[in-house]
């Protein structure tokens, strides 16, 4: 391994495009094995006969053994080294979702989508220390943002493979398309990533351990950058959890080929991540972060017409303004952090899949009391605490770095 002092890797140089190649196909593999499942909740509810906040426990459960698995994952990496645990992780997710695909009953299925929840955790906080440790300033940014790109990249095609296979064929077939399609993604990382050259591997000490977290908290804004991914990816999560559910019935019937290529607008998705990491990386993230709350709030008011038009662009909105905010917040973080960076990587990401596992169930009993109305005024009250969270990460002083 190459001494710690190595330079920075700066953007537009080859070795911060294997870089970012490498860690887009990461990104596009866990986030299609994770969310993949999400337009066959309503698929879920009928094949299984049951409702859709427990349908929804396809996608939650295994965000919230990620999330709980992060939190030991994370310090494995400062020993074992950044990209062996991603490697692992990456291969035996795509493992996993491939034999998910065969389970025949419910319970097994859900077991195996729990598995998976564990294994993906080795890639997310990970890849966040790995860009924090090894990108210049400058890049960081931008290479964050394409990261996150992948991630929305992977959502979207791993939605718009399930959804439409489902309404033709069987759903099982479309889950073991995106195994196989994470597979490819797991090999291409192997290959591309270069090894860490800034990382020192260290003995852990695991008593030392919750220390190593517990003092993030103590920091004058880690504590609320922790808790907008909990807000924001929970609310942006219920919407497309059960957006299906309302565009399945009338006035729109619409068919589960249909709803699942309404997924192409994670493509927005892919592209607010990379340029807002961007422009928040020239105008400074406290003044980015709010305007893109404020644009989700917008959003979530365009879901409430009953043109299907507007509906499609309040979801459209949404998506930009949430990939937008997590670029943001995420890259603030591994700015802010200047000590146990996967640990705080992996408390942000804690936080982040947490929201999704349980405001997204939760957003079940608003639609199941409510209907979309409801979803929506559950939404907007996450997102109203999440904006004014980021009205005070602005009033705070100058970050170091």
């Amino acid at each position: 391994m190459d001494e710690p002092g190595e330079r920075l890797i700066e953007a537009g140089t080859p070795v911060f495009r294997r870089t970012t190649l490498a860690l887009f196909a990461a990104g596009f593999s866990t986030f299609a094995v994770l969310y993949g499942v999400q337009p066959l909740l309503p698929v879920y509810a009928e094949e299984f006969g049951v409702s859709p906040a427990e349908s929804s426990l396809a996608l939650s459960l295994p965000c919230a053994t990620l999330a709980v698995s992060l939190l030991f994952v994370s310090p494995l990496s400062e020993v074992w080294g950044r990209k062996p645990v991603m490697t692992v992780s990456l291969f035996a997710s795509a493992i996993l979702t491939i034999v998910a695909a065969l389970v025949p009953d419910w319970h097994g299925f859900l077991v195996l989508r729990a598995l998976t929840g564990i294994t993906a955790s080795g890639l997310p906080a990970v890849a966040m220390a790995y860009l924090s440790e090894e990108m210049h300033g400058r890049a960081i940014g931008l290479s964050m943002g394409l990261l996150i790109g992948g991630n929305a990249l992977g959502g979207m095609v791993g939605r718009l493979i399930a959804g439409i296979i489902a309404d033709f064929g069987s759903w099982r077939i479309g889950i073991g398309i995106i195994g196989v399609l994470a597979l490819l993604a797991a090999v291409t990382f192997r290959f591309a990533l270069p090894p860490s050259r800034r990382f020192v591997a260290h003995r852990m000490r695991w008593r030392e351990v919750p220390g190593t977290f517990t003092h993030h908290f103590r920091d004058a804004g880690l504590p609320w950058l922790f808790a907008e991914p909990f807000l924001l990816m929970g609310g942006f999560v219920c919407i497309y959890n059960y957006i299906g559910f309302r565009l399945l019935e009338p006035p729109y019937s619409l068919s589960q080929a249909v709803i699942g290529a309404i997924f192409t607008v994670y493509l927005f998705g892919t592209a607010s991540s990379a340029i807002t990491g961007e422009v928040a990386s020239r105008l400074g993230r406290r003044r980015v972060l709010w305007l893109a709350i404020t644009a989700g709030l917008a959003g979530l008011a365009l879901t409430l017409a009953q043109s299907l038009v507007l509906v499609i662009l309040g979801v459209v909105v949404i998506t930009m303004s949430f990939f937008g905010a997590h670029s943001v917040t995420s890259s603030w973080v591994g700015r802010r952090a200047v000590t146990d960076r996967a640990q705080a990587s992996a408390l942000y990401l804690c936080l982040y899949y947490l929201g999704s596992s349980i405001l997204g169930t939760a957003g079940g009993w608003a639609y199941d009391h409510g209907g979309w109305t409801g979803v929506v005024g559950f939404v907007g009250g996450l997102y109203l605490v999440a904006l004014a969270i980021a009205v005070r990460l602005s009033r705070l002083p100058p970050l170091p770095g």
